[in-house]
């Protein structure tokens, strides 16, 4: 028999939930036989895992040994509660750059070229490196990981840096995903475009996704499985270089984006369907502007950088732009024909 207790990562879902994180390696109908036999009992009592879960219920198992450890992966808790190196190697421990921290929420300024979450199997992404954190710094234990996962609550591009929430407790990461999905926290971008932008405005479309291909398309008119989108944005600065192949000069400008619709690719392929692409944007952008700025700023992916969310209660969260994004205005500045 085995014995469990509800903690405060645990409590707030439903029983038939936390039995699968629990007995990971089962299925659906083996929980549900156990429950209907009462091998599975909460609080003493037969339950049919509809029920909620509160800090402090009791979870009995009434399972061999073995039958556990088959269903519950407990050989693969225990090798990483007692090998560090493998710990290491599916969570490892790297420097993040946090900028908000409390008891339920992480909030870091993810780097370009990292992956928000997983795309495949052996991928290491921001949400290892995260758990690599809350492991070294005593937040998390490895046989927590069991029954909840901590977790990032919104995505960013690969090759896009900037704000990623995390839930470190069940509540923070219930709270954020309530405020993502109501779309009540505002997020706002940086990005360098190609051309001048003189106004601020929204503008709207269709959003339609080739899964095949991992590519965006926009439209004016909804097509069929398309999803509405609505962008706005604002100039910030504008900067001129002499043109190579004429009198004009070579416009850009440094927008901030309001994502007010989140699609994929959105702010990429939105502003691209306008005439703005993005500097550095290799599946929307200009391949001759691109083999411009990589040759002269070292840029090998779009300068598109989440900068600053707004939270319900006026909290306010700034990620400050990335070196190669920094170094690239510098070389505007310097090298610019004329100020606007």
């Amino acid at each position: 028999m085995k014995s469990f207790q509800i903690n405060t990562n645990e409590a707030g879902q439903r029983f038939d939930k936390y039995l699968k994180k629990l007995l990971s390696q089962a299925s659906g109908s083996f929980v549900y036989k156990m429950l209907r036999k009462k091998n599975i009992t909460l609080n003493g009592k037969k339950a049919d895992g509809s029920e909620k879960l509160n800090v402090g219920d009791e979870v009995k198992l009434f399972l061999s040994d073995e039958t556990f450890e088959k269903f519950s992966g407990q050989a693969n808790v225990e090798a990483l509660t007692h090998n560090q190196d493998l710990l290491a190697e599916q969570y490892p421990n790297i420097p993040l750059d946090i900028v908000y921290e409390d008891k339920d929420i992480l909030i870091i300024n993810k780097p370009a070229g990292m992956l928000s979450q997983k795309a495949t199997p052996t991928d290491i992404s921001a949400n290892e490196y995260m758990i690599g954190y809350l492991l070294n710094h005593n937040e998390l234990s490895p046989d927590t990981l069991r029954t909840f996962r901590p977790s990032i609550c919104n995505r960013l591009d690969r090759n896009t840096s900037g704000l990623l929430i995390a839930g470190k407790t069940l509540k923070g990461l219930q709270k954020m995903s309530e405020h993502l999905k109501k779309r009540s926290v505002e997020k706002y971008y940086l990005c360098l475009v190609k051309g001048k932008i003189i106004k601020t405005q929204q503008i709207e479309g269709w959003l339609q996704k080739d899964e095949k291909t991992n590519k965006v398309t926009i439209y004016p008119e909804e097509v069929d499985d398309s999803k509405y989108i609505k962008t706005g944005y604002r100039p910030a600065a504008y900067y001129s270089l002499p043109s190579k192949e004429g009198k004009d000069s070579d416009i850009f400008t440094l927008l901030e984006v309001h994502l007010i619709t989140g699609r994929s690719h959105q702010i990429r392929a939105h502003l691209a369907s306008i005439g703005h692409p993005i500097v550095g944007d290799m599946k929307y952008g200009s391949k001759k502007i691109n083999a411009f700025f990589a040759k002269e700023a070292k840029v090998h992916f779009q300068l598109l950088h989440a900068y600053r969310m707004v939270f319900p209660d006026g909290k306010e969260v700034t990620a400050p732009l990335g070196e190669t994004f920094e170094n690239t205005l510098d070389y505007l500045r310097k090298n610019e024909r004329k100020a606007f």
